[in-house]
């Protein structure tokens, strides 16, 4: 219940959960047993992420008035749950108001809602598009009073911006800042997170503390990693990334806390929270990669996946995440030999599929083809055979896959790396088709170097076998989309490690040629692989979502028109 009388110590529980975009009863349900499991860790208040019972982002779904008011319905019922003395919390809502719709929270105690406060700093870049939903709160609202201690709420963006929200709220009286985000993974995110906070704390000498929400939403991974920033600069508390749970941390002015060593000054400080180790790199990468995976495929009801495992590096590295993701009786693999299948392939493929225990069907593609190639016989008289029809094995492949997902309520895994998806290295209704993409943002040498990590690590929640999972000699061969004799995909690209730095010059960095140039790189290349680069554009508009893992993913963040004449002539 509500106590306005000052409390030396306050214990705070982050909520670092999975919400699902549009499941309003589910993230009621999920945020009363947080709720729950707070109070049993003695939690005098709850913070929930941004937006978190509709989940987040809703996107056009804000538009709908039937959906705001089931969050509003939602919020007020919640509230209601706090009459019982226990918890109090601030959960984040959309609500419509005389000022607009606003991206919200509510602060709810003692069986009412207390105080609504709206964001200010509406994000419009990236994978951002808030401006297109939601009207700005209309002014800087001061602190709330919880039980003596005055909590300043600003949420997400308005400590990413310099609007001056957090030091407004300092002068306003508040003692701590409880932030709710809904901040995307890319590689390096939990360091820029700790110091656009840590930049916040020495504007406004206040304690910040930043609930991240956890889960995969279409192409975004939000990854958790929650964490506080002290008064003093320094890390606090740091939860867990990739794992959803409901942490309490215990926060004392530091009067109480610090008198015993002399230290009377105002403030507070935590003395208890969880100092979780942050994965790097490769661990991240594929585990953002699982979560998006998974929750793409749980939320969206399909029972299991199905995906074509041709003995190369990125199909094999799919069926482990696959497999880790969702488990081996949910996991399909289909080799599709042709002609010029070659052994190597056909063993690898066998191998991998026995390593992950998943079931392993072989349909052979030569009547498809054959068949194809009959039909056309006539129309493409007098032409040359090439690219076209070594496409049609690729598409009779993608026919297949399509069959089985139709015929078993399947959902086809699409395999394709980012090199190949920038220059157009795939083929439309073929190898690109399907309905997720676990691998979209990752370049030809991070799968490889994905693949090694994975057969010598087990990433946590996983739910694949240990070891050799992957192959080494899918590893050590050379790539190779086998649709004609001897083929290797350097017959028709750069070496991956030349075609990779090219491209995140060009992607990533918005480099020019003359830059790249710079580098080391061949003019006559450069140019190449940037005309590759626009051209394939409108391929990129037709390929499934896929997990984000860099700062420049096709599609959400990266948008260039399909019709582009722009060359740079360095």
């Amino acid at each position: 219940m509500t106590d306005n009388t000052a409390s030396d110590i306050l214990r705070i529980a982050v909520a670092q959960l999975n919400p699902t975009v549009g499941d309003v009863a589910g993230n009621l349900a999920k945020a009363r047993e947080a709720r729950a499991d707070a109070a049993r860790q003695g939690a005098d208040i709850v913070l929930f992420t941004e937006l978190f019972l509709a989940g987040y982002p809703p996107e056009d779904l804000v538009l709908k008035p039937a959906f705001l008011k089931a969050c509003e319905r939602a919020a007020q019922d919640f509230a209601g749950d706090t009459a019982d003395g226990g918890p109090g919390f601030i959960i984040g809502t959309p609500l419509k108001r005389k000022s607009g719709t606003h991206n919200s929270i509510i602060f709810a105690d003692g069986g009412n809602i207390l105080a609504e406060r709206y964001k200010l700093d509406l994000p419009n870049y990236g994978e951002f598009d808030e401006k297109r939903v939601f009207q700005a709160g209309p002014e800087i609202q001061g602190p709330v009073n919880f039980r003596g201690v005055r909590l300043g709420i600003p949420i997400c963006e308005d400590i990413w911006g310099d609007v001056g929200v957090c030091e407004t709220l300092a002068e306003s009286g508040a003692e701590i800042l409880l932030v709710p985000n809904g901040s995307p993974y890319y590689r390096g995110k939990v360091d820029v997170r700790h110091q656009i906070v840590i930049r916040q704390v020495i504007e406004c000498g206040l304690p910040i503390i930043y609930a991240n929400q956890l889960g995969g939403q279409d192409e975004l991974i939000f990854d958790g990693a929650s964490f506080a920033i002290g008064s003093d600069k320094t890390l606090a508390f740091q939860m867990s990334q990739f794992e959803e749970t409901v942490n309490v941390t215990t926060w004392m002015r530091r009067a109480a806390a610090g008198a015993k060593n002399g230290n009377n000054s105002e403030g507070w400080v935590c003395s208890e929270g969880p100092m979780s180790k942050i994965p790097e790199k490769e661990e991240a990468d594929y585990r953002a990669c699982m979560l998006g995976l998974r929750d793409y495929v749980n939320k969206n009801g399909f029972r299991n996946v199905v995906l074509g495992l041709s003995g190369g590096i990125d199909s094999t590295i799919c069926a482990a995440l696959a497999v880790d993701a969702l488990g081996e009786e949910r996991l399909r693999a289909v080799m599709m030999p042709y002609r010029y299948t070659s052994k190597d392939s056909l063993k690898d493929a066998e191998d991998c599929a026995r390593a992950l225990g998943c079931r392993y069907d072989i349909v052979p593609i030569f009547e498809p083809v054959e068949g194809f190639l009959h039909t056309l016989t006539q129309l493409f008289e007098g032409t040359k055979q090439g690219i076209t029809e070594e496409n049609l094995q690729s598409r009779a492949r993608g026919t297949i896959l399509m069959a089985i997902s139709n015929k078993f309520g399947s959902m086809v895994v699409t395999t394709g790396n980012k090199s190949e998806m920038s220059v157009g290295y795939a083929t439309l209704y073929g190898d690109m088709n399907g309905g997720f993409n676990p691998i979209k943002d990752l370049y030809k040498m991070q799968v490889y170097a994905l693949a090694r990590w994975r057969n010598t690590h087990v990433p946590p929640g996983a739910l694949g076998p240990s070891g050799e999972v992957i192959p080494n000699n899918i590893i050590d061969k050379a790539p190779s989309a086998e649709l004609r004799e001897n083929q290797t995909d350097q017959d028709s690209l750069p070496p991956y490690p030349v075609l990779d730095d090219i491209l995140e010059c060009l992607v990533e960095n918005e480099m020019g040629v003359d830059e790249i140039v710079a580098r080391g790189h061949d003019r006559a290349t450069v140019t190449r692989i940037e005309h590759l680069l626009y051209i394939a554009e409108y391929k990129r508009r037709q390929a499934a979502p896929g997990v984000k893992i860099t700062k420049k993913n096709f599609g959400r963040d990266r948008r260039y028109p399909i019709t582009n004449r722009f060359r740079d002539g360095g």
